[in-house]
């Protein structure tokens, strides 16, 4: 392998430390609206929705509501996600940045591949430092929010073909599998029933990667 692509929520930063109280509080407003009703969320089942794109996230989680709400609620756990961040909330998984050195000494081409925006990566680059490690630092902002898979599609040109990409969602699977690019799936982040089956090769710790790179 020359290129790898690197999922980021759940495969290196624990982010339901800051998406949760985000979610929650995106939720307390549809409440107060009467668009929702009250209810308590866990974090696992909010995990669920990390991974997705935010527009995928909200046609799923609420279809029926109005577009001018699903962008308030949007921006209210953007700007949420934000303050957590400025506070030092995010969390890397241990060994992370331990495993982007190793990667990085390795002469691997590092490219953070993740369903976010780009503000959201730009807090993370400042905090920590991402892209001492990374060649490209792109989202799916980037690319108007399109499938991961064809995200991919339209960058791999660009780096050394001997492709994977590590990740903890099906998004990140299938963005693989539809690219003929060898898969890792990590099932310690927020990877739901099944849903990395297909996955190649399954780690339970990122360190584990020393195993195969």
């Amino acid at each position: 392998m020359k290129t790898i692509f690197f999922d980021y929520d759940g495969t290196l930063h624990d982010s339901i430390h800051i998406y949760a109280p985000a979610f929650r509080k995106a939720y307390a407003f549809l409440t107060e609206k009467g668009l929702a009703a009250p209810r308590s969320w866990t974090d696992k089942e909010i995990s669920y929705w990390l991974g997705f794109n935010p527009q995928d996230m909200w046609k799923n989680f609420m279809p029926s509501l109005d577009e001018t709400w699903r962008i308030k609620c949007s921006q209210i756990i953007s700007d949420e996600m934000i303050s957590l961040i400025e506070q030092g909330k995010p969390i890397l998984y241990d060994g992370a940045s331990e495993m982007l050195e190793y990667l990085k000494s390795k002469n691997y081409i590092l490219i953070f591949i993740s369903n976010c925006k780009n503000y959201y990566k730009n807090c993370h680059n400042r905090l920590f430092k991402l892209d001492q490690y990374f060649h490209k630092l792109i989202t799916s902002e980037d690319y108007n929010f399109i499938p991961k898979y064809d995200i991919i599609k339209m960058v791999k040109h660009n780096y050394p073909e001997e492709m994977v990409i590590i990740g903890d969602r099906k998004q990140d699977i299938e963005a693989g599998t539809k690219n003929n690019i060898y898969t890792i799936g990590c099932s310690y982040g927020f990877t739901q029933t099944d849903e990395l089956e297909d996955a190649d090769i399954m780690i339970d710790n990122i360190l584990d990667l020393k195993k195969y790179l």
